[in-house]
């Protein structure tokens, strides 16, 4: 049951609720920033997991500063040394054990980095919840939440892509290759070559070409696009997706 003074605790936390609110969305703004680009990038942890881990880290900064503002009048009475974040400082680090056992590597891809910020997230509004900071708990699992489910829905990231070709007939297939991108928009940011020299029993060379194209795809376009319009072309042996 909740007593008076611990009542006025959770509706008056020590700090204003608009400085609470912008400290909370300061948090999300600068983890979006960088995970945007990160993810832009192709990077294994992409805008959610950026802003999950710069949320958390904000949920336990803004706890330890409302245990100040409420600890500080008994502070003053008495040479009486105390620490209360000691225990939770333990549980923000132990988490993490949790959280790597949720990353796995499949395929030479990174997955479950998501996962393991909201695992963490979660220990840090439990702590928030277990020193009586309700109201403040809720609000921030629901934007935790609405950043897991609706986040990359709404702010789409065009991603850095990179494709394999492997293809015969060098100048015929570049440009029939070349064209498409055109006309798509697709630009080429980068591309990395290979050639494999074959030869033939009228002793003539036929060479194997592979491209690793480094692209950035518009919004219209994906993978499925590319794959299913080069591999139309008789030239075209293989076309795969890289991640690395």
């Amino acid at each position: 049951m909740l007593t008076t003074t611990s009542l006025n605790a959770v509706l008056n936390p020590g700090l204003p609720w608009i400085e609470i609110g912008i400290r909370i969305l300061a948090a999300v703004i600068v983890g979006s920033i960088i995970g945007i680009e990160r993810e832009y990038k192709n990077r294994p942890a992409g805008m959610r997991t950026h802003i999950l881990v710069c949320l958390g880290a904000a949920i336990v900064a803004l706890l330890e500063c409302l245990i100040l503002e409420s600890s500080s009048a008994f502070a003053t009475k008495g040479n009486v040394s105390f620490t209360l974040t000691r225990l939770s400082a333990q549980v923000i680090s132990g988490i993490g054990f949790l959280g790597a056992g949720t990353i796995f590597i499949a395929q030479k891809k990174i997955a479950g980095l998501t996962t393991a910020a909201s695992l963490w997230n979660v220990a840090c509004l439990g702590l928030m919840i277990g020193f009586g900071y309700y109201w403040i708990a809720l609000l921030c699992s629901v934007l935790v939440l609405a950043i897991l489910t609706f986040f990359q829905k709404i702010i789409h990231v065009n991603s850095v892509k990179r494709v394999e070709v492997q293809f015969i007939n060098r100048t015929e297939t570049l440009d029939y290759i070349n064209n498409y991108f055109h006309a798509q928009n697709i630009k080429i940011l980068d591309v990395d070559f290979h050639v494999d020299v074959f030869r033939t029993s009228k002793n003539m060379d036929k060479n194997s070409y592979m491209n690793l194209y480094t692209l950035h795809l518009p919004s219209q376009v994906s993978y499925t696009d590319i794959v299913k319009y080069l591999t139309d072309n008789e030239n075209i042996q293989t076309v795969r997706t890289r991640n690395t």
